[in-house]
Formats: structure tokens, sequence, C-alpha cells
């Protein structure tokens, strides 16, 4: 059986016990349902790259979804006001694919989410967001596998409770195997506004202006490698799965108690969003630090402390190691306790 390290963008985790890599829609509802009838766990594998598995391996079947195609309904009216494209995507389809094909035809919506590892299908579970925008801001409807009715059902975005990081598939996992996703993407030259200051000097813009839309997939590409976020084989910073952590929602009495220069931003329900990166750093873990327990094979990315990386040859357990004493220090330190955002599987933080 293949090794799940061949297929994370981390490069870590054992074998399968059972492998069947699903092209159509048909074969992936048939490989998932054939497992969930003789009870044998089921690992839904996309682009790997949200993914920590152990050094075991996956004790089940993986379904390696592989299944491909984009459907466009274009409105060629030349209405600014309802000219765009409704783009039906397969869930195998690479997300940053997409992106480009997106760039290239001047579909506006998901141009600053160039460069995100992984699949399509993964992008509604996760509301996959960097620089500004996230997929639930063009996202249509997502079409599901229900697991437990065992049926196709289709969720329009405003049933997919999405929210930072979150969505209704995240907060009951293994249910819904995403089948395809479908956005709502307007036409132009220019991009959505910029709402990301670093993106926005980068692009010599004011924040809320736009740019041209293949400047600021651009633009982003270059700022994701100057941090070891686009995959690069040669480069050990990028053999991560992205940002580890997720930033922390705190009460009050938390951000209270945090220094004067900790990053805050209250929050529409009354509680204070800060740094994930900002606490790190400032709890003594700088870019390249290393845990003395976890040995030299992982270490922070030396060009962005939110990465985990895998410096070669590395094991999932020192990987974990290096992760709780990073999580573990901070909480320390700061009395915040940070939350993982890849998935863990046959192993625990």
């Amino acid at each position: 059986m293949p090794d799940l390290r061949d297929h994370t963008t981390l490069r870590l985790g054992g074998p399968g016990r059972d492998w069947v890599r699903a092209t159509t829609e048909a074969e992936l509802v048939a490989a998932v349902s054939e497992a969930d009838l003789s009870g044998t766990p089921v690992l839904v594998l996309g682009g790997g790259s949200n993914l920590v598995v152990a050094d075991a391996g996956f004790d089940g079947r993986v379904v390696e979804v592989a299944t491909r195609g984009i459907v466009a309904d274009v409105d060629d009216s030349g209405d600014p006001s309802c000219s765009g494209a409704t783009v039906t995507v397969a869930a195998g389809e690479a997300w940053d694919d997409l992106v480009a094909h997106a760039v290239e035809r001047r579909w506006i919506g998901v141009e600053a989410l160039a460069g995100i590892p992984g699949s399509v299908g993964a992008t509604p579970i996760q509301n996959v967001g960097a620089y500004g925008q996230d997929v639930s801001q063009t996202i249509a409807r997502v079409r599901v596998w229900d697991r437990n009715l065992n049926g196709v059902r289709t969720f329009a975005a405003s049933e997919c409770q999405f929210g930072y990081r979150a969505s209704r598939f995240k907060a009951d996992p293994g249910r819904h195997v995403v089948l395809d996703v479908t956005f709502q993407l307007r036409q132009g030259v220019l991009g959505a506004p910029v709402r990301y200051a670093e993106l926005a000097r980068s692009l010599g813009v004011a924040e809320g202006e736009r740019a041209p839309i293949a400047e600021v997939r651009s633009a982003v590409l270059g700022l994701r490698r100057g941090k070891g976020m686009v995959l690069d084989p040669a480069d050990h910073d990028t053999w991560s799965a992205g940002s580890f952590f997720t930033n922390p929602f705190l009460t009050p009495d938390q951000v209270a108690a945090l220094p004067e220069d900790a990053p805050r931003w209250e929050q529409a329900d009354g509680t204070w969003k800060s740094s994930a990166a900002w606490l790190i750093e400032h709890a003594g873990f700088a870019k390249g630090w290393t845990s003395p327990d976890a040995g030299d094979r992982v270490s922070l990315s030396t060009k962005h402390t939110l990465a985990l990386t895998n410096r070669g040859d590395a094991t999932t357990e020192e990987l974990l190691t290096l992760a709780r004493a990073v999580r573990d220090g901070v909480e320390d330190q700061f009395g915040v306790r940070l939350v993982n955002e890849p998935v863990t599987v046959g192993c625990t933080l």
C-alpha cells in the first residue's frame, strides 16, 4: 500500500491498510459506501495539505479523491450588475489550478487565495482563507454525499455555517464527503477590493481599493513564497501543513492579561481575536526554532513561525513533540491555549 507521506504536504505518515483512487463521482461514493457498510474506517484524502498522519499510518480505507471537472455558466451580457460566472468544480481539482483558471478568465473573487495547496473539495470544510478573502465569500452551494443518510445533499452557502476556519462540515467531521463546489464569481479586469494591509502595500494601493486581478494573484504568490507557503520540493520550509495553529479568540479577561502591544481585534460576539504568530514569537519561539526533545529533523519554518516543518526524514511523533512544545510554551507565557488547524489522523496533539 502507498505511504501517506507521499500524499501529504508534510511528507509524513505511514501506509493505509486499503487504498482506492476514485476518479469519478460514482467511484468516490461507492468506495466510501462499501467501507461504511463493512464497518471499515475511512480517510477521505484530497490534496493532503491539512493532514498530520501517524507514523503507523491509517488502519482502514484511504479514498483518494481524484475527480476532475470545471463547468462554467458564464453571463457575458455586459451588464456589470449581473455579469459573472457560476462555476461548478469537482472536489478533486487542485485549488491553485482553479485560481489560475479563474484569473485567466477574469473571474473575480478568489485571486487572493492563490498558492494555497490542497483540493477544491477541502476548501468549504475549513472555509479556507488568506489575504482578506475566504471561500465563503464566493461559494454558492456545496454538494456532498451524506454518510449518515446515504444520499446526496446540496447545501446553499447560507446553510454551510461558515465561520473563521469553520463550517458545518468541520463541525460534524467525517459525515459529509464533498462531491463538488459551486462558486459565484463576478467578471472584470480588477480584482475584489483589497482587504489586507500587507497585500495592499505590495500592490501599491490603499486598503479597499482594487487592482488588476492578475497583479493581485502575482503579488499574493510573491508574499506566500517569501513565507515558505508555496510548495517547493527543494525548500524544506514548504514541507508543512501551512499555518499549524489558528488565531485564538479570547475572552475580555484573557485579552486584558496580554501585553499592551499584543495584537487584538474586537469581534461582534464580544470575544477578541489575537495573532497566533505574535504569541508564538513573543513566547520565545523564533523562526527556525526546534525543541531539544523533537530533534533537528523538525523545526519552525525559517520564514514563518506559524509553520511547523519537516526538514527531511522526520517522523510524525517528532513533529507533534515540536507542536506540543510551542503550544505549551504559549500557554505558560500568556494563558492562551493554541488550537491546531491541521486534522490529526491516528495521533493526537
